[in-house]
């Protein structure tokens, strides 16, 4: 009996040793590429081929693989519960998302392609949640849980209402997790031109070196990319692995065959990306720090706006009405005012869609409409301060602006566009006090980051301004070509 417990122990000592990762089948893959997005102006080029590389690349690797393209709401439901109905204890599960994403209340969702996004409370109705999703998969009992996420991109949703934050928020995930966003935290990149993400690219390069634990897998990834970029993307990694796992299990020789896939969507599947040899790593770069909490704002008299300054350059000149006339949203909501005039929200929504393609007179006179009908909407008196602003209206929108404030106070989309009002009117001083307060709430406002960086800079502050200025465009690339649209420089 001794002999035969001795024995026991020692093939599982022996075993144990050499096997530092679950088994091939008890590992589980969710991988979902969406690319069609209505409201996008084109498909995106790289979810859909990223997708399938990667699902190929995890069936090598033992991976159970459900892979789904361009997916509604009901279907990446219906994905994820697939993937939570595989999970025993001590798997290994792994989510890959590749579309667009957003950040709403210090979360990041991951959006289906059927989402209808107009305010914030509809990014968490019709969006995917990251921590959820990983606070499900850690319930069923998984060892392992990885999630890689290529969303950090400019999306069409973000525009639509003022209390966005570009790019992904920090996921506080459960333990024994491991998470890699494509971009610094309330940052975006734009894509590449070619049909396969740059992330993606190294990603697979570094998931195909044999003998590395997946946290120096993702490390030697943003090295990677870091590199690549020249500094201009900086993948995020957070990690609470509990114990060591490999894509490629040490001492497992030739990789498994590939296990089998449920595909949500069918498509021919895309040859997989080249194998380069991998760079030497070097010290990831850091992204550039959040400036510190501001102080409150001052509330600046309405009396207080000048004749506004000749802008340096003027808005993009506003879509014709033929070419508004055919966006498939805005037809949809012409149909719901055409049979009820008064629907205030129907008219909210227009006005929204009008100001995001350029249209701000249309979009002042349906908020105008709805104001009528629900004379306390904060979020139409902000939007019409905003829209107001772009046009060179600077009196009404500060009126606005204020009126907001006063029904909400410390609104932080209102704070943010009452700053802007004050930029373009040339009250520096109060730009700053509606930014900083604006700052003080959201310190990731890209917007108010800016702009409070130009009314530094134009108060006499030039090194402040520049530290503002340069740490919004390490957040959003995009924010000069925002600002030059609102006539501001």
């Amino acid at each position: 009996m001794k002999i035969r417990v001795a024995l026991l122990l020692t093939l599982f000592f022996s075993v144990a040793s050499v096997a530092p990762s679950f088994a091939a089948g008890e590992r589980y893959a969710l991988v979902i590429g969406n690319a069609k997005y209505p409201d996008a102006e084109a498909p995106l080029k790289e979810p859909i081929n990223d997708a399938r590389d990667i699902a190929e690349e995890l069936k090598r690797d033992g991976f159970n693989v459900d892979i789904g393209e361009n997916l509604t709401a009901e279907q990446m439901r219906r994905a994820f519960e697939r993937l939570y109905g595989k999970i025993k204890p001590g798997s290994v599960a792994l989510i890959f998302f590749s579309g667009f994403g957003v950040q709403s209340s210090r979360q990041s969702y991951m959006i289906p392609v059927d989402a209808q996004i107009w305010t914030e409370p509809d990014v968490r109705r019709d969006g995917f949640s990251l921590e959820t999703v990983l606070g499900e998969i850690n319930s069923r009992g998984a060892g392992v849980k990885i999630a890689l996420i290529d969303a950090s991109r400019r999306n069409p949703f973000e525009r639509r209402f003022r209390s966005f934050s570009a790019g992904l928020a920090p996921v506080i995930a459960p333990n024994g997790t491991l998470v890699m966003y494509s971009a610094a935290l309330s940052s975006v990149v734009s894509d590449n031109g070619s049909d396969r993400s740059l992330f993606v690219k190294e990603l697979l390069k570094e998931i195909r070196t044999p003998d590395l634990m997946a946290e120096e897998t993702l490390n030697r990834t943003r090295v990677g990319v870091t590199r690549a970029s020249r500094q201009e993307q900086v993948p995020w990694i957070s990690s609470s692995l509990a114990e060591d796992f490999s894509f490629i299990p040490s001492g497992s020789g030739p990789r498994p065959a590939s296990q089998p896939s449920t595909a949500v969507a069918t498509a021919p599947a895309a040859p997989s990306a080249s194998t380069p040899a991998p760079p030497p790593p070097s010290p990831p770069v850091a992204a550039p720090a959040p400036p510190p909490p501001p102080p409150a704002a001052q509330k600046p008299s309405e009396a207080a706006i000048p004749p506004p300054p000749p802008p340096a350059k003027p808005p993009a000149e506003s879509p014709t009405p033929p070419a508004l006339a055919d966006d498939p949203t805005i037809k949809s909501l012409n149909d719901k005012l055409r049979d009820n005039p008064d629907d205030a929200a129907a008219l909210y929504r227009r006005g929204q869609v009008y100001a995001s393609k350029g249209a701000y007179e249309l979009a002042i006179k349906d908020f105008n409409n709805s104001l009528r009908l629900n004379p306390k909407d904060v979020e139409a008196f902000n939007n019409r301060c905003w829209a107001r602003t772009v046009i060179g209206d600077l009196q009404a929108a500060l009126k606005d602006c204020n009126e907001a404030l006063r029904l909400r106070p410390n609104f932080v989309d209102a704070l943010d566009s009452r700053g802007l009002v004050n930029l373009k009117s040339g009250q520096n001083k109060n730009a700053i006090s509606d930014f900083d307060a604006a700052l003080k709430i959201n310190p990731r406002l890209t917007s108010s980051l800016y702009g409070r960086g130009l009314a530094k800079k134009r108060n006499g502050s030039i090194p402040e301004g520049d530290l503002d200025i340069n740490n919004a465009k390490a957040m959003d690339p995009n924010i000069v070509k925002e600002f030059a649209d609102y006539g501001v420089q």
